[in-house]
């Protein structure tokens, strides 16, 4: 699991670009670029959705100092459609063996509706240009998250 200070490990995901293209996407590629790295349980559910959007709609402000990953367990076919019905202007990533979520923490026990279950942990992740983990949030709470993600932004 990545913590704060840590270097953030790489990885290799399919995904769609924000052109609608889809590619490999490492994060060794956005070295010398703040990345928000942000994981979702699942493409079209109201919390996801409601996320996806915060981002969307805060992009102009967020590209100033950062690329947003958005990553989940779905299909590249499901991004494709996710982006599509929302406009969405970055980047999905598929990651269906949760390997990545892994990696950062970002998938394990979590309590749903008063039971234990492993699944996705909301997780959202501001790496650095050198790929130094500077900030991480775990167990998000959609409403607000993005304006948190702006002020660790300004901060760094």
């Amino acid at each position: 699991m990545v913590n704060e200070g840590d270097k953030a490990p790489d990885f290799n995901l399919a995904g769609i670009d924000e052109d609608g293209r889809e590619r490999e996407f490492s994060l060794a590629e956005f070295r010398g670029k703040n990345v928000v790295l942000y994981f979702y349980p699942k493409d079209n559910t109201s919390g996801c959705t409601q996320e996806a959007c915060d981002f969307r709609d805060n992009m102009a402000r967020l590209k100033r100092g950062a690329v947003v990953l958005g990553v989940s367990p779905d299909s590249v076919k499901s991004h494709r459609n996710f982006m599509e019905k929302h406009s969405l202007t970055y980047p999905l990533l598929s990651d269906p063996d949760k390997k990545t979520a892994s990696l950062f923490g970002a998938y394990g026990e979590k309590a749903m509706y008063g039971r234990k279950t492993k699944g996705i942990i909301r997780s959202t992740l501001l790496i650095d240009e050198k790929g130094i983990v500077r900030k991480l949030w775990r167990s998000v709470k959609v409403a607000g998250h993005v304006d948190e993600v702006l002020k660790s932004l300004k901060a760094d």
